[in-house]
């Protein structure tokens, strides 16, 4: 299908287009960098990593070098997609009997604190990116991140929406009482977070910046940054240390894969939830296209209950495959795809869900793409898990520490249980797709568990039912809350199906017929659905369609 004279709805802004490169972000700024960075002979790669950089200044709540990030790459060379885990592990001198102490008696690790802390595992990521498939020179790409830290930028309208919400929670935390001085010195302005369209500077993070572009990744990992980071752990109470700095590193990995109407859906495997992505798709291919489209309540609900059932096995089987088998080839089996699938009653929500018989043997965040006049495509996701991840802060260097030792789970024997050394359960997904081994979509959505849930709705918009680039994530989304979870955080398995009040009533009326439980987003945080970006290469004239998600402060920039 060529998206060269796409069917526009004019009651939106169409998708953007571009001849010779795409940028999608969720900050302006970040956006225009990368376009620059692509004007200037930079590989796509090249401008994902100089826009990240501009990111952790601009949406420091989401993303920074103190968190993970996970990439897809399409190479045009090789032809072949490529994989790439960035994240980091915990702690080596803190075992399972250490954390429980240190926990006191609580039954799951808190969202922020020092007991939250992992490795960071994103600079590594950059720089084995840019060793791979840069362009130009390193210290370039951190330039534009540099000046924007040092002279200060105007905070968006969402933007400021989403840091005042973090900064009250930060506030009430007990997990943080008495460490967030690092935070308020570098993220509030006269002792409150920043309204929308003031300046903010972060004179220590252009600094580190300064650091990291003059000695590579060991300018972030060795030498005073990292005295500095391991100072504000030990400060904390926390067990990051020097060693876990120096061990960092991230790995190439083989993307997964599954085939839905006609097309080729690929992922990253655990310890990330991209498998999720592959399960519910192939479930929802055992049925046929809803008749009416991608607001027919037929296929709201076999999404809902889909889901339900996938959350089930993440929970059960997901981890770091170098401490757990996790059972991939089985559960994409199309055999147990249809399963799954004949679980699902038409007319009636179930709350019975329970993880399949597979046999095993012996989180916030930030998404950007970028597409380049070489065909080279990148698909990166960059997070700090909740808004300003752990709230520790390392004031020198103006960022926040990650947060991502919450998606452990305490219960011994399961495969994501807690232990030194091991990379937790991880929310961020990138997305691909080709068609007929070509590159058709590079894209991603935030939120947590949310991630999913938006990544098959939006492709499913796009592959199923035809929407273009930008329509198909401008349609009113649901989040269904509800479930165990891989942290062993368990809610009500029937749960609440929260959706968009643009979602047609009669949608909600059809689910609500079905039993399922509905719920009005009365909150854009609270109730978040997700934010996507997303470029769609077109195989008829080879341009480049992009979208930003009109939930967050983004824009695509093609030229």
């Amino acid at each position: 299908m060529s998206m060269a004279t796409p069917a526009l709805d004019f009651s939106r802004a169409p998708a953007t287009v571009g001849r010779r490169g795409m940028v999608a972000t969720s900050q302006p700024l970040a956006t225009m960098t990368g376009r620059d960075i692509l004007r200037a002979g930079g590989s796509a790669v090249d401008a994902a990593l100089a826009a990240n950089a501009v990111l952790a200044v601009t949406e420091p709540h989401m993303c920074g070098p103190g968190g993970d990030l996970f990439a897809l790459v399409w190479d045009p060379v090789a032809r072949e997609l490529i994989g790439l885990n960035g994240s980091g592990r915990s702690p080596a001198a803190l075992d399972l009997a250490g954390l429980r102490q240190g926990l006191q008696g609580r039954e799951n690790i808190p969202q922020r604190g020092p007991l939250t802390l992992t490795t960071p595992g994103a600079v590594a990521g950059w720089e084995a990116l840019h060793r791979r498939f840069g362009r130009l020179p390193w210290a370039q790409l951190f330039a534009p991140a540099v000046a924007v830290a040092r002279e200060g930028f105007a905070v968006g309208a969402r933007t400021s929406l989403w840091w005042n919400r973090a900064a009250q929670e930060i506030a009430r935390d007990q997990a943080i009482a008495g460490r967030v001085q690092g935070f308020n010195a570098t993220f509030l302005r006269d002792g409150a977070a920043p309204l929308a369209g003031q300046a903010m500077r972060n004179p220590g993070l252009a600094r580190l910046f300064e650091s990291i572009a003059d000695r590579g990744a060991s300018g972030f990992y060795a030498g005073e940054v990292a005295a500095a980071l391991v100072r504000t752990v030990a400060a904390s109470g926390g067990h990051l240390s020097a060693a876990d700095l120096a061990g960092a590193r991230a790995d190439w990995v083989a993307p997964l894969h599954t085939d839905f109407r006609g097309y080729r859906v690929h992922v990253l495997p655990p310890n990330g939830q991209g498998l999720s992505v592959l399960q519910m798709l192939n479930i929802l291919q055992e049925f046929p296209p809803a008749q009416a489209g991608p607001q027919d309540p037929v296929w709201w609900h076999r999404f809902l209950e889909a889901k339900k059932l996938v959350f089930a096995d993440r929970a059960r089987y997901y981890a770091d495959p170098e401490f757990a088998t996790v059972p991939i080839a089985q559960l994409l089996a199309p055999a147990y795809a249809a399963a799954r699938a004949a679980l699902i009653e038409p007319h009636r929500a179930r709350a019975d869900q329970t993880p399949g018989d597979v046999r095993v043997p012996g989180g916030d965040t930030t998404y950007l793409t970028v597409a380049d006049e070489t065909g080279q495509m990148i698909s990166l996701i960059q997070s700090l898990f909740v808004p300003f991840g752990s709230a520790l802060v390392v004031p020198e260097f103006g960022f926040a520490l990650q947060s991502r030792a919450t998606g452990f789970t305490l219960a011994a024997g399961h495969p994501n249980v807690y232990a030194p050394g091991k990379r937790p359960f991880h929310t961020i997904i990138p997305g691909f797709v080709t068609r007929a081994q070509e590159p058709y979509l590079c894209f991603g959505a935030i939120g947590g568990d949310m991630q999913p849930q938006a990544q098959v709705q939006i492709l499913t918009r796009v592959l199923e039912f035809g929407c273009d680039v930008h329509t198909a994530g401008a349609l009113p989304r649901i989040r269904h809350l509800g479930g165990p979870s891989p942290s062993g955080v368990a809610a009500p398995p029937l749960g609440i199906a929260c959706y968009e009040s643009s979602l047609p009533g009669a949608v909600v009326a059809g689910l609500v017929r079905r039993g399922h439980v509905m719920q009005t987003i009365e909150d854009p945080i609270d109730g978040f659905v997700g934010g996507y970006q997303g470029i769609m290469r077109d195989p008829v004239t080879g341009a480049y369609w992009g979208a930003s998600d009109h939930r967050l402060d983004g824009c695509a920039l093609g030229f």
